[in-house]
């Protein structure tokens, strides 16, 4: 397609979106009376309409029938979290029963490392890339240390060559190779939180895999925003949280993912719960734990309701739309809007250089040379909510449900008029 930096032509590629209606289904924040041009569906997504709806189902039966709830709600809360793997699988590329629901991402890690990284003297170290997200570095460490070792020792960081800001897969497989038979896990964010690049799942799975490594990935900026096939690539387990581009709320439920091989087993390390148990003996308490024979045997506690309810409705959508049109949608509006970018730097005399490698979903990173924090100042001061990293990055997600090709244009003359400005 032949892009044109116009109103006309960006409206006309509106008139032909089949997810334009979707805009409709959620909150926009206003500035100065207009709604914003959100870009920061990475970070947390916006409010779907029917969203109070589902909250508010929960409300009325707390209040009409308490404890009761549990059994006698429409949707029973015990075992409310059970209609979110159908849909999460689709998202994921998962078998229902190897999905879950429960606590937050970087706890869901901890927990999924007791039972993914069981370090011997032999084989000890842990492979993830370099300055990964520091909520998971910080998890690598104090897993480390906490089995005896020294993270210095034992965490593998794939680096980006120089003059890179990518990664390249060869040199992560490579990595891997080197670290043969001492590699116990690969852990890798499969979206980089800071230049969007989506790295080769399958790929880095086989490789970790074929040394007898375990290999899990953290998809926080990857679930609900790029092709999924965990069960098929034969990655061991998965996490993420559901409040970036699944739009379920701040710090909402996170979901899990455990490959059908690890299902069903009693002597696997795992730290247990109540709700863990066969939901047929869990009643009759007794004192030894009963793994339920799906991914829900990591679960510890009685589901948080009130969190999995906007979850619930978000996946409502997800189901209706399917993640092959949402990243067909994605792929043309990412390329709409590099192309804006392009188009405003040849007007300007600051140079916008791309970071995110073609390997991407719906985040551009872009290295604001010869621009400050003034810039992004103007852009919120002026209704473009994007999000700041120093020293001169912003990183742009125009998520598919709800942004529009004139978002990508009006952004694209606000910016110009900015940096005019500034």
């Amino acid at each position: 397609m032949t892009f044109q930096n116009t109103l006309e032509f960006a409206r006309q590629l509106d008139s032909e979106d089949a997810l334009a209606s979707y805009r409709n289904e959620f909150h926009f924040p206003q500035v100065n009376g207009k709604d914003v041009i959100y870009f920061t569906g990475n970070s947390l997504g916006l409010q779907p309409k029917r969203t109070k709806r589902f909250v508010d189902e929960v409300m009325d039966d707390w209040k009409n029938l308490a404890v009761e709830g549990h059994f006698y709600a429409e949707k029973p809360w015990w075992d409310y979290h059970e209609r979110l793997a159908e849909g999460l699988s689709k998202v994921v590329g998962a078998k229902p029963e190897e999905i879950s629901v429960m606590n937050t991402l970087t706890v869901n890690l901890h927990l999924l490392m007791v039972s993914f990284y069981r370090p011997t003297k032999q084989r000890f170290k842990i492979l993830c890339e370099e300055k990964a997200f520091p909520s998971d570095q910080y998890m690598l460490q104090s897993q480390v240390r906490f089995h005896g070792f020294d993270p210095e020792e034992a965490i593998v960081e794939v680096k980006k060559r120089p003059g890179d800001h990518f990664w390249r897969i060869e040199d992560v497989v490579q990595a891997i190779e080197d670290s043969g038979d001492e590699l116990a896990l690969v852990l890798i964010g499969g979206v980089n939180y800071y230049n969007g690049q989506v790295f080769d799942m399958q790929r880095i799975t086989q490789a970790g895999r074929s040394v007898g490594a375990l290999v899990g990935w953290d998809l926080a900026h990857a679930v609900g925003n790029v092709n999924l096939d965990l069960h098929e690539w034969g990655a061991d387990f998965a996490a993420w949280c559901s409040y970036k581009y699944m739009n379920s709320g701040p710090g909402n439920a996170s979901g899990i993912f455990v490959h059908e091989r690890h299902l069903g087993k009693k002597d696997i390390p795992r730290f247990e719960g109540w709700w863990g148990t066969k939901k047929e003996t869990r009643f009759l308490m007794q004192p030894e734990f009963d793994p339920i024979e799906t991914a829900d045997a990591w679960q510890l506690s009685n589901p948080p309701i009130l969190s999995l309810a906007p979850y619930l409705a978000s996946l409502e959508l997800f189901d209706e739309v399917g993640m092959s049109t949402l990243i067909e949608k994605q792929q043309l509006i990412v390329s709409y809007l590099e192309f804006v970018l392009q188009e405003i730097d040849k007007e300007v005399e600051s140079t916008f250089e791309i970071i995110t490698p073609e390997a991407r979903g719906c985040q551009l990173s872009v290295f604001l040379h010869g621009e400050g924090r003034e810039l992004f100042d103007y852009l919120m001061k002026n209704g473009v909510i994007t999000d700041w990293r120093e020293p001169n990055v912003i990183r742009l997600a125009p998520t598919p449900f709800y942004s529009s090709y004139e978002d990508m244009y009006q952004f694209g003359q606000i910016l110009k008029q900015g940096i005019l400005e500034n």
